[in-house]
């Protein structure tokens, strides 16, 4: 198998256990998937790929193109279907989590009946090993609905809408950083009034976004006294597992919104 980007090779990993040989392509945070130019090796490792997972949403197109061209009989399972999403970081959104593990899993025991019950207890342990997971989310729903963020990338939206948050980024500065554009001065300035004015629980802050406006931002944030929650876009280095980079992640939120998980 091969999968395009780390965010889902760890939990494609878990779930095909010792019946699956599993390639993550981008398994590095010091790589952009959006600008990525793959290499002839990376042509070849799709060749001979049953199974081939991406994210979809114009986030990894290479990815697609390369399983059409070198790996044309392939399964292919896209994160993202049906619809052409803004914001193609869907690995936040543990619905669709839920969904990439069920269709993987559905995709492995097709192409190994015989070992179908296997992955069966693969997905089982899964949906296990993600309780931690899922318990955070719940407890930050419960004990902070309503509270508001603002980000200075909408990497974590999806998360932050599970979690009942209300997103308080101004519109315009939010549409620059998904045009990967610079805000305008106006936006900015809009924004550091936002965070001057204590007009939001917590500043959601991509880390491996650089640059001086994010800076700026997180300066004015620390300053008002609004926590600032850490997130990245790729799997954190050192992380165990992609649950535990998430737990790690959701439980620095609650802290931030002073809520025991």
């Amino acid at each position: 198998m091969v999968v395009s980007v780390d965010q889902w090779g760890d939990i494609v990993s878990e779930l095909g256990g010792a019946c699956a040989k599993v390639t993550t392509l981008l398994a590095s945070s010091s790589v952009d998937p959006h600008d990525y130019e793959p290499s002839p090796a990376d042509a070849a490792t799709f060749q001979g790929a049953q199974l081939v997972v991406i994210n979809g949403g114009h986030y990894d197109e290479w990815a697609a193109k390369l399983a059409q061209g070198s790996a044309p009989k392939a399964s292919v399972v896209s994160a993202i279907t049906g619809e052409d999403r803004q914001n193609p970081h869907v690995w936040y959104d543990p619905a669709t989590v839920t969904s990439v593990a069920d269709r993987v899993t559905a995709a492995l025991q097709k192409l190994s009946p015989d070992a179908g019950g296997y992955f069966t207890e693969r997905r089982a342990a899964f949906t296990k090993e993600l309780e931690p997971y899922d318990t955070t989310i719940a407890s930050i729903k419960v004990n902070a609905m309503g509270r508001t963020y603002a980000a200075t990338e909408g990497v974590f939206d999806y998360m932050a809408t599970a979690v009942g948050l209300q997103d308080r980024t101004p519109s315009g500065y939010a549409a620059a950083a998904r045009n990967d554009s610079d805000p305008s001065p106006a936006d900015l300035d809009a924004f550091l009034k936002l965070l001057q004015a204590k007009g939001v629980s917590v500043l959601i802050y991509n880390t491996q976004t650089e640059g001086t406006v994010p800076e700026q931002l997180r300066a004015a944030a620390e300053s008002a006294g609004i926590p600032v929650v850490d997130v990245t876009e790729t799997v954190a280095p050192g992380a165990k597992s992609f649950e535990a980079w998430q737990v790690d992640q959701l439980s620095s939120l609650a802290k931030a919104l002073g809520v025991n998980v």
